[in-house]
């Protein structure tokens, strides 16, 4: 049986995506490890995190994870969500923190002054609730999904790729700012799929199904 490895540091909500990934994918075996080699062997990689990039970090490093989560994203489909799309890139304002460096880019806070919507009334930091996903262009994993879907953010920092090449999606809030990216083997998202209805499922089923 194929396995998905969702990675566990410590700082994520990994019950409900695993619930999610079996849901979606009853003939995968879905496993949360703290294991660098069950993350080594599984067939696919999961990263999902919440909370604060310098903690993450830290707990993704002590716990002799951060060179596995490496591996795989050069090895194989990985999926990163919230924090697991974060510490892709190299820094973060946020603590004033490297991350893993395997995206050119930075992570920045919401600038204060540009949290206003089209009314001027003040849009609260962080961002949480449902908004919309414009795809930048086809990618398996929005199959099925469409363009300006609405997905679940709970966020107050955001990706600036370097590289434009890599935004595989934005949504406007405030500012329009990355909230999906991929390259290659990896894909990973600002919202959370499993907290997104039918949409997130159907990109969670994508995934399982991606052959990049």
């Amino acid at each position: 049986m194929k396995t998905v490895a969702i990675v566990d540091y410590g700082m994520g909500n990994l019950r409900s995506v695993a619930k999610a990934v079996e849901h979606v994918a009853p003939d995968r075996r879905v496993l949360v490890t703290a294991d660098p080699a069950v993350v080594a062997v599984a067939d696919r990689v999961i990263v999902p995190g919440q909370g604060a990039m310098p903690d993450c970090m830290r707990e993704l490093k002590g716990r002799g994870l951060a060179d596995a989560v490496v591996r795989a994203a050069a090895e194989k489909p990985f999926l990163g969500i919230c924090i697991g799309l974060q510490m892709l890139f190299e820094h973060s304002e946020e603590g004033d923190v490297p991350g893993l460096g395997l995206l050119p880019g930075q992570v920045r806070r919401f600038p204060d002054a540009a949290m206003v919507d089209a009314a001027g009334a003040r849009l609260k930091v962080p961002h949480m609730g449902w908004n919309e996903v414009r795809q930048a262009e086809p990618h398996p994993l929005w199959d099925g999904i469409a363009d300006g879907a609405r997905f679940y953010f709970v966020h107050s920092y955001y990706v600036e790729p370097a590289t434009p090449g890599v935004i595989a999606g934005s949504t406007h809030y405030g500012i329009v700012f990355t909230s999906a990216v991929a390259r290659a083997n990896i894909f990973a998202v600002q919202f959370h799929p499993e907290k997104s209805a039918a949409a997130g499922l159907r990109l969670l089923a994508n995934f399982m199904n991606w052959q990049p």
